[in-house]
């Protein structure tokens, strides 16, 4: 039975994000992979049950500043080649939408999303997302969903928040697998965009995350558990 998931990353930092705590709680073995330091990346073995690409400060606009992007776009398209489960997470749902065919670019007001945003389902029938759903969000790109997707949640500044390409392509903008301590890090980066238009204040992020960042949890956890385990427990 296919139990490996290969996490690419593009920062080092702790693994503490909600992907892989859950992840093995569903009896998955992970294996990270670093681009940005210089690691390759693995040829896709029938024990692959899927891969997540998680969200980073580069950009796909950036390719010649970041050869890496251009490694993983192409590692993308092979795994899309073979049917490889594929999450994206920010960064990762644009580098699938790029492989995809769908351009990634700037607000076209210079506009950045930093805290936690509103996030609706495009379908009310099928509900993506549930009512009053609010998602950290960390970005100053956004995608355009690609030809033949299925664009599945909405959002106030960048209007695409997460598409579906056939069964085995998922990409959010947003990032469901943050914590409270993984948002703590993050507003304590210099880079933190604060005087960025669109980006929430710091109380409006805590207030916000004391609210929500549970219910996130609980939906992250659910969908986990769709998009990897019950298809690959379908497919053995």
């Amino acid at each position: 039975m296919a139990r490996k998931i290969l996490l690419v990353e593009h920062h080092d930092e702790p693994r503490d994000d909600l992907a892989s705590m859950f992840l093995p709680k569903l009896g998955f073995t992970l294996e990270y992979f670093r681009p940005f330091a210089g690691q390759s990346l693995p040829d896709v073995e029938e024990d692959t049950a899927g891969i997540i690409i998680t969200g980073g400060a580069a950009n796909v606009d950036e390719m010649d500043q970041y050869p890496h992007l251009r490694d993983e776009a192409r590692w993308i398209e092979h795994c899309l080649e073979k049917d490889i489960p594929a999450l994206g997470l920010c960064l990762g749902a644009q580098l699938l939408a790029h492989v995809l065919g769908g351009p990634v670019a700037p607000h076209d007001q210079g506009a950045q999303e930093f805290g936690l945003y509103p996030i609706k389902a495009v379908d009310q029938q099928t509900s993506f997302v549930p009512e009053d759903f609010f998602a950290v969000q960390f970005h100053s790109r956004g995608f355009e969903v690609p030809k033949d997707a299925e664009r599945l949640a909405a959002g106030d500044i960048f209007p695409n928040q997460a598409f579906r390409y056939g069964d085995n392509v998922l990409g959010t903008q947003f990032h469901p697998e943050c914590t409270l301590a993984i948002l703590r890090r993050w507003q304590a980066l210099d880079a933190a965009p604060w005087e960025a238009p669109g980006v929430q204040a710091r109380e409006e992020q805590d207030r916000l995350a004391a609210c929500h960042l549970n219910n996130v949890r609980h939906w992250f956890e659910r969908l986990l558990g769709d998009f990897f385990a019950s298809r690959t427990d379908n497919a053995h």
